[in-house]
């Protein structure tokens, strides 16, 4: 295996890499009360990768946020598997249709090896819907979880 796929999780991306899609998660939660967070590891101990994200969605405590708005981008890298796992109040004004979509895309550049670029266009995107759907509101407010990328084994 080459690129991404033969690399321990804190190594999959540059320093740059990591700062891009650090910033697309700044970016993407800007204008909204939703929370986006990234989720990377080697390997998925689950058969579906729906499965560890909601794991790893509760134990990231995701579900904490005050309008059940957050959503979390998970990539299992040397499984070579991805999905995307959104609270219930965005996942339903979202709809289904919009959450397969984004995974998709992430695969098209996924399959260029384009890996940064793939999380932080997607992590992008759904930063549009929640703004859509939950409008930054200056006097209420505040950032609830962190912006950075989550690291596991």
């Amino acid at each position: 295996m080459f690129g991404i796929f033969s690399k321990k999780p804190a190594q999959f991306f540059t320093a740059s890499e990591q700062e891009k899609i650090v910033q697309a998660i700044k970016t993407a939660e800007l204008q909204t009360s939703g929370e986006v967070r990234v989720f990377i590891e080697s390997k998925c101990r689950f058969v579906d990768p729906i499965d560890r994200a909601k794991e790893m969605f509760a134990r990231l405590e995701m579900e904490k946020t005050e309008l059940r708005n957050g959503v979390l981008v998970y990539v299992a890298v040397k499984s070579r598997q991805l999905a995307i796992y959104a609270d219930e109040a965005i996942y339903q004004k979202a709809g289904t249709a919009f959450w397969q979509e984004e995974v998709l895309k992430m695969l098209r550049h996924f399959n260029k090896e384009n890996y940064a670029e793939g999380i932080a266009s997607v992590v992008l995107e759904i930063g549009e819907v929640l703004k859509y759907h939950f409008p930054y509101n200056a006097a209420t407010d505040v950032n609830e979880l962190p912006d950075d990328i989550v690291f596991g084994k």
